[in-house]
């Protein structure tokens, strides 16, 4: 079903299903084909677009507002963008904002990602809601000139996330050091220069403000490449280990990342995953992990802490989850998505070895989670 605008359309939507979307395209020329999720933050689209875990999908924005802050070289959490493309209500405005450097759609191009504005995202997020994340693929041409029937094909041709490994498409290539901390004010980001804990970061597709975070708990931070074996990470004689958020399906990961991690739960070293590496750790210790149907992608989530009672507010961003049916014995549930009641937490109950599926290093998303990271502190203190 068409839903054809008012002028001459530069960008096209179109699902596996032979819906098509137009729009005023902006950002690079071109086309590509993903996974279509739907993210709910107000605030971080820069963040959001340059997230490791968004490979292999094209991001909807349910917030309007989009780009109305501007895009500047502080708030990339890699290198380039990610995600494939975005998809907005709004086209972007002229910047606003004291910390802007640059125009969004000229980030956008500038980094070879293709957008589009002007779509119906409450309806097209409904649709993603009620019949699950579709295979779609994005098109934008000046020209208006789109051969709808080849992007149709083209979505319906996408393998889809279920069987991908994509950790290895964005792990860093060797290993390397990192000492940067936490945005503060006036100083911006400062350098660990006082750390108290060895840790080695395995990379599944991390962000750099976890890695901020670590090195703001008083950590030094030796990062390795995602297929790092359990030898190569205790060469490094870590006082504790941490498995990093990423995209993909976590049990094509965990075909070479689970007997790393055994190896390395072998050693009775503390251990703290985020999102991916949540999941990797809960297959580790013999869990199963399942593909929603849409996900949790936003900063507005609603997380209980079994144990405490305490609720958080946190930032999410998977389309894979830990089935807490299948925990093994000593592994116990310790939080929960108030959303749809699905495990956000596990910990092993002998040991100093813990995960969670939402993301407490709030970039972008509330800080109500920040005490993670000094729990994993903690744990490596004694």
């Amino acid at each position: 079903m068409a839903h054809a605008p008012q002028t001459r359309p530069t960008a096209c939507l179109a699902l596996a299903d032979g819906t098509l979307f137009y729009g005023h395209g902006f950002g690079a020329t071109g086309d590509t084909t993903a996974e279509l999720c739907f993210n709910t933050a107000m605030t971080g689209y820069q963040e959001i677009m340059t997230d490791p875990s968004y490979a292999g999908q094209i991001v909807t924005f349910t917030f309007p507002h989009i780009g109305n802050t501007g895009v500047n070289s502080e708030d990339d959490e890699t290198a380039d963008p990610v995600a494939e493309g975005m998809v907005v209500k709004w086209d972007p405005t002229q910047p606003s904002n004291w910390r802007a450097q640059e125009h969004l759609a000229e980030w956008l191009a500038r980094r070879g990602r293709i957008a589009i504005g002007g779509i119906d995202t409450r309806r097209l997020t409904r649709a993603i809601r009620q019949q699950g994340a579709p295979h779609a693929t994005l098109a934008h041409d000046p020209e208006g000139n789109f051969d709808t029937a080849a992007l149709v094909a083209k979505a319906r041709a996408f393998a889809g996330l279920e069987g991908m490994d994509l950790a290895r498409m964005v792990t860093c290539a060797q290993s390397y050091r990192w000492d940067e901390m936490r945005w503060a004010w006036p100083d911006g980001y400062t350098r660990q220069t006082e750390a108290r804990h060895k840790v080695v970061a395995i990379d599944y597709g991390a962000k750099r403000n976890i890695l901020r975070c670590l090195a703001s708990a008083g950590c030094e931070v030796t990062v390795l490449p995602a297929t790092a074996t359990a030898e190569e990470v205790l060469a490094h004689g870590p006082d504790g280990v941490f498995l990093s958020n990423g995209p993909g399906d976590p049990a094509a990961t965990g075909a070479y990342a689970v007997p790393m991690i055994r190896g390395v739960l072998d050693s009775g070293l503390p251990m703290f995953g985020i999102c991916l590496g949540h999941q990797m750790l809960a297959l580790a210790l013999g869990a199963q992990t399942v593909k929603m149907n849409h996900g949790h992608h936003g900063a507005n989530h609603p997380v209980k802490d079994i144990e405490t009672g305490k609720v958080e507010i946190t930032s999410m961003n998977h389309g894979f989850a830990v089935d807490s049916q299948s925990l093994p014995t000593g592994v116990a549930e310790t939080h929960v998505s108030l959303f749809d009641g699905s495990n956000c937490g596990i910990r092993m109950m002998d040991r100093p070895v813990f995960s969670v599926q939402h993301h407490p290093e709030a970039s972008p998303g509330p800080q109500d989670s920040f005490y993670l990271f000094e729990r994993f502190a903690a744990s490596m203190a004694g």
